[in-house]
C-alpha cells in the first residue's frame, strides 16, 4: 500500500501546511506548473517524488521532468500530465492515445479546478487536485490525498490548505 499526495499549480510556492502533508505520505505527485524548482527540491528531500512540467515551467524545469509522466504503481496504471482536459473533453494532444491506452488514474492540472471524475467510458478516474499555490483565481488552496492498495484506489481525501493570499 502506498499513500499519495497529489497537488498542482503551485507556482513557486510551498509553505509549512503543504510540507505537513508531504510528510505524511509515501509519495508525492506534482501535476505540473512547479515554478521555481526549489518547490520540488524541497520535497524530494522530505519523499520520492513524481512530476510533470506545466505551461509556465522553464527549461530547468522542462529538462528535468517530462511532460507525460505514465507509470505503475501497486498494480495501479497512472498518467500524470499538465494540461490533459476531462472526460469528453481531452486535449487533442491525448485525445487518441488515451482511447487506445487508457490508464486506471489520468492526472491533469492546469485549470485551478479540483475535480475528481470517473470517465464510464475509458473506465478511468480523472482527478485534478486544484492548485496548492498562491497564484491563480482559486480562492482556496487544494490537493488530493488517497492509498493505492493492490489494484485499488482508496481513502480519497480532499485537503483545503487555505484562503489563497
Amino acid at each position: 500500500m502506498k499513500k499519495i499526495l497529489l497537488l498542482s499549480d503551485t507556482h513557486s510556492y510551498i509553505d509549512a501546511q503543504i510540507i505537513k502533508f508531504v510528510k505524511q505520505c509515501d509519495e508525492v505527485w506534482h501535476a505540473g506548473d512547479i515554478g521555481n524548482l526549489d518547490v520540488t527540491d524541497t520535497i524530494k528531500k522530505i519523499k520520492p517524488l513524481r512530476a510533470v512540467y506545466g505551461n509556465i515551467d522553464d527549461k530547468d524545469a522542462r529538462s528535468e521532468f517530462p511532460l507525460d509522466n505514465k507509470f505503475t504503481l501497486e498494480g495501479v496504471d497512472v498518467w500524470i500530465t499538465h494540461i490533459g482536459g476531462y472526460p469528453n473533453k481531452y486535449n487533442q494532444r491525448i485525445r487518441e492515445e488515451i482511447k487506445i491506452n487508457s490508464p486506471k488514474i489520468f492526472i491533469a492540472g492546469h485549470s485551478h479546478i479540483l475535480k475528481i471524475q470517473y470517465d464510464k467510458k475509458l473506465e478511468l478516474l480523472h482527478l485534478n487536485p486544484g492548485a496548492a499555490g498562491n497564484y491563480g483565481f482559486h480562492k482556496i488552496r487544494t490537493m488530493l490525498r488517497f492509498k493505492i492498495d493492490n489494484g485499488e484506489i482508496k481513502d480519497m481525501e480532499i485537503i483545503e490548505l487555505a484562503i489563497r493570499n
